[in-house]
């Protein structure tokens, strides 16, 4: 599939080769705030709790 085909992950249009993976710099920011928000996730085990660790 062509870099032109290919969707935008946030608003479904049709990507920008200048904002790429996205269509615009409004939907590049809102996916910048969704991963300092905590909106997505890695998968992994859980961070440990400093408190735990002096017990």
């Amino acid at each position: 599939m062509t870099d032109a085909r290919r969707k935008c992950p946030i608003c479904q249009r049709p990507r920008s080769p200048a904002f790429a993976p996205f269509c615009s710099k409004r939907c590049k920011d809102r996916d910048l705030l969704r991963w300092l928000g905590d909106g997505y996730a890695l998968p992994g085990p859980p961070a440990l709790d400093p408190e735990e660790d002096k017990a």
